[in-house]
């Protein structure tokens, strides 16, 4: 049985304090302990609210401060502040500055155990993609794979729909479509707030590894790369006590990604650092060594070089070249880049060639740039450490920069993409890496339907030429277009449905092919498109936000089948 809400005026349970210029030390004047009004605290957030800050302070001593914009005028929607970690611990309050006195907030905060308390819900919510519950998501982080389950950590703002805050939140799951949330696994510390990193599996634990990212008195900050350690599978951490492991003068000195090179029996780091890529080495994840770096003149450099990763791919016998028959393996460096995709903003970029241990090595010429997806909504792209049977599956954020902040969700807002498997395939003198939904997806492929519904998989098997147009009945529409002649693959949105919020993001979005399609799979879950070349030569992800799902498809050059997906 749930606990009667309490609304603290009433109650009395914990004193809120509320003041524009109050310090820490003056909100330490007096305080109630909570006795039994619950374990969370429920803060009324107005999103157009300058921000304000949230104290805890446990016995006079501050615990945590976070940026909220706290209810002035109107209520958008609640997020919770758990107090578990704080309570029985001595006496506690919780100190709201910059705030006005008068302001709703006030007068809306509630206290309980109820964690689904005042939760949306919302049109645009995906059915079956990773989704935070309530706050702001972004880079997928810290992935890997044990015993049966996948862990996912992210980038996630706990106090609001909107960047800040950095946490990595916490989810997991059997089958890559089922997700439990896990809370909250990494917090902010004097080290600052929690960048984005990744997790390996060394023995028994679990070892993340993240930048900590704080401000510095003369603007920008300082970022520098931690270490922590689970022993109970990825579910809670704890930081190591020397920390930072790694630190630089550089700007945008961030993101690691470390893993075990077998040949030197020594971890490997690949980090980003502005417009290049760095590589460590290190004997025990601690002490790292510095061994070469990569970008200079390579690919695309419009924007800041994010979230690398590193990892040896075969090439697919059935994709290659008719001229040879031998399976060879090769290496792919992973460099998202913000701002410099394709269509505007960010994106995900990568390279192939051969690795040492020590140096990555490009074999394509220093110009060209191949990217991993030619949708607008597909960045920070990074791979499950240890995953089963050799297989490289990555997941990405489903958004862009240009205006991630803007898309038309509430209490929540961003995605990821379903999973995919990655692998290698030759077109005339280059290799890229080829793209297809992860085997999960065909395990929750449903029964055949006869129109498109708001979480569906529609299966287009095509002709020479091919035009598929998804619409409702408002009239809002996505045509899709495949030119067997210029080998090219185009998804039209600018008609789809709400694009008002952001002058980026009514587009065309158009990908090469590299030969014929022969299959589409398209993937529909209320507020995105996904669509794939069967054979993984070609992945396109777009953000959608139709006022009514797409219950019609029309197809010219081709036969659609429309399956349900088992959420």
């Amino acid at each position: 049985m749930k606990r009667c809400l309490m609304t603290l005026a009433a109650a009395m349970m914990l004193t809120v304090v509320h003041a524009q210029t109050v310090t820490p030390q003056a909100c330490e004047q007096s305080f109630v302990t909570p006795k039994d009004a619950g374990r969370y605290l429920w803060l009324p957030i107005q999103e157009s609210a300058p921000e304000g800050k949230v104290q805890v302070i446990v016995s006079g001593m501050l615990q945590m401060e976070q940026n909220v914009r706290m209810a002035r005028e109107q209520v958008d929607y609640y997020v919770a502040l758990d107090l578990q970690p704080y309570q029985g611990k001595g006496a506690l309050r919780v100190c709201v500055q910059n705030v006005p006195t008068g302001s709703v907030c006030f007068k809306k905060l509630v206290q309980n155990d109820d964690v689904d308390y005042a939760l949306i819900t919302e049109k645009y919510r995906p059915l079956y993609h990773h989704t935070p519950k309530r706050g702001w998501m972004n880079d997928p982080n810290g992935m890997f794979y044990k015993d049966g389950v996948w862990h996912l950590y992210y980038q996630y703002n706990p106090y609001g729909s909107m960047w800040g805050n950095m946490h990595w939140g916490h989810s997991s799951t059997a089958d890559l479509i089922h997700w439990k949330d896990e809370g909250v696994a990494l917090a902010p510390d004097v080290w600052g707030t929690m960048f984005s990193g990744s997790c390996v599996v060394a023995r028994d634990n679990v070892v993340a590894m993240y930048t900590a990212s704080r401000p510095t008195p003369f603007g920008g900050d300082v970022q520098a790369q931690c270490i922590a350690f689970s022993s109970d599978g990825g579910k809670t951490f704890t930081k190591y006590e020397g920390n930072p492991v790694l630190t630089a003068e550089d700007k945008d000195f961030r993101d690691p990604r470390p893993f075990w090179y077998e040949p030197t029996k020594r971890w490997v780091m690949i980090l980003a650092v502005g417009q290049e890529m760095q590589i460590y080495s290190s004997a025990d994840l601690k002490a790292w060594k510095y061994e070469s770096s990569f970008g200079q003149e390579y690919g695309n450099h419009s924007g800041v070089w994010e979230c690398p990763d590193l990892f040896e791919l075969e090439v697919s016998s059935n994709l290659k070249s008719q001229s040879s028959n031998l399976k060879s393996k090769k290496w792919v460096l992973v460099c998202n880049i913000n701002p410099g995709g394709p269509f505007g903003g960010s994106a995900t970029q990568y390279f192939v060639g051969q690795f040492d241990g020590h140096k990555f090595t490009c074999e394509s010429m220093p110009k060209v740039t191949k990217w991993l997806d030619y949708g607008k909504d597909h960045y920070a792209t990074v791979s499950f450490y240890n995953a089963p049977e050799n297989r490289r599956v990555v997941l990405a954020w489903m958004s862009n920069w240009q205006y991630a902040n803007q898309v038309p969700t509430k209490q929540f807002r961003s995605a990821n993409s379903i999973a995919r498997d990655l692998g290698l395939f030759t077109c005339g003198e280059e290799t890229y890496v080829s793209v297809v939904p992860s085997k999960e997806m065909l395990a929750a492929r449903g029964a055949k339907v006869k129109k498109p519904t708001e979480a569906c998989e529609i299966v287009v098997d095509m002709k020479n030429q091919a035009e598929i147009v998804l619409s409702n009945v408002k009239g809002e529409q996505v045509t899709m277009t495949y030119d067997a002649q210029k080998q090219t693959f185009a998804m039209d949105r600018t008609k789809s449905g709400d694009v008002s919020f952001s002058e980026a993001f009514p587009c065309v979005t158009v990908a090469p092919t590299y030969g014929s399609i022969k299959q589409l799979r398209i993937f529909i879950d209320r507020c995105s498109i996904e669509a794939f070349d069967a054979d993984g030569k070609m992945a396109m992800t777009n953000l959608v936000f139709p006022s009514e799902p797409y219950n019609n498809i029309k197809v010219k050059g081709g036969k659609a089948t429309v399956y349900e997906i088992n959420y």
